[in-house]
């Protein structure tokens, strides 16, 4: 692995990280999510959140898509903000359990209503299955707002890895369809570009958990063929970096790592969303890579989660 300068309270963890994520084969892909995933802490609900799991109407033609919704246990009496959630893993692994901790956070502590969307993951479900299950459930989300106590003009998008560049397509969709107006989205170490080409991208082909090559084999897999990333008729819905025209969307909270290969392309999508007049707040974090904030005791990895909390409670209307 090439030697590089991690933050002092990551480096001695980087060595004992993966860098190629070992999928294997298509057909075999239900098994390695599973194992992959198998290492995952169960997060057991907070005292004071109430989580429900239900199941929302697809778009037509499709199958119902699986939501997680977390409320406070002392909902105030006025409507409380909403937060969409879309949970990470290169748009081919992942679950809802990854993001129960940050959901319970958001709705206890802001206070808020929380939904994070159970899609479906490539290779079975090649684009645009995922992204339309988000659209789905976001619009059951708006539509149900008055019944889950949220106001319908604060709700907010988030996403975190495949789900912040799957949250960035979600509000394209949005404004684009004339779906539910979304006051904010947070756009987390986003993965937003096929093409692979940023300085970044072509740079880290051996850091840790994230790199070029598990960037191709996600891509190729989302897209449904080894030969799609990089194409010429790749919607911008599935990689928002394609997308000429920005404007009318929701301000946003972008935040990249330093060693990451999606760094690039987030901070372009945070400079290219400025000059579309949307306004937006760029963080890049200094000896980070692409799911440091696993080391959650480290202060860089405080400072992230703070940043995140913050914007998303300015954007919220949320005392802090």
């Amino acid at each position: 692995m090439t030697e590089r300068n991690y933050d002092p309270e990551l480096a001695e963890i980087v060595g004992l990280l993966p860098t190629i994520v070992e999928w294997g084969p298509p057909e075999s892909m239900p098994e390695s999510r599973a194992a992959g995933m198998a290492w995952q802490p169960t997060v057991e609900p907070r005292a004071d959140v109430v989580r429900e799991d239900r199941t929302v109407p697809g778009r037509v033609g499709d199958p119902d898509v699986g939501i997680r919704i977390y409320r406070p246990v002392d909902a105030p009496d006025a409507p409380m903000p909403g937060v969409f959630e879309i949970h990470g893993g290169g748009f081919v692994t992942g679950n809802l359990e990854m993001m129960d901790a940050w959901c319970d956070a958001v709705a206890a502590d802001f206070p808020a209503v929380v939904v994070s969307v159970d899609y479906r993951l490539a290779p079975e479900d090649p684009y645009p299955a995922g992204i339309e299950d988000c659209y789905a459930a976001l619009t059951w989300f708006a539509e149900h707002a008055a019944e889950l106590g949220v106001d319908p003009t604060r709700i907010a998008i988030a996403g975190q890895s495949a789900g912040g560049g799957l949250a960035a397509g979600t509000a394209l969709l949005a404004r684009d369809r004339g779906g539910p107006a979304l006051c904010y989205q947070l756009l987390d170490i986003p993965e937003l570009d096929d093409r692979l080409e940023t300085p970044s991208m072509q740079q880290f082909t051996d850091t840790p958990l994230w790199n070029r090559p598990n960037a191709i084999r996600s891509w190729s897999w989302y897209l449904g063929s080894d030969d799609a990333p990089g194409s010429d008729d790749v919607s911008y819905y599935a990689a928002p970096a394609r997308c000429e025209d920005l404007a009318g969307l929701p301000p946003a909270f972008v935040a990249v790592m330093e060693f990451d290969p999606l760094r690039d392309e987030g901070i372009i999508y945070a400079m290219r969303l400025l000059e579309a007049g949307v306004s937006t707040e760029l963080h890049a974090y200094p000896g980070t890579f692409h799911g440091s904030s696993l080391v959650g005791d480290a202060e860089v990895s405080k400072r992230h989660g703070r940043d995140g909390f913050g914007a998303l409670r300015r954007a919220l209307g949320v005392a802090s």
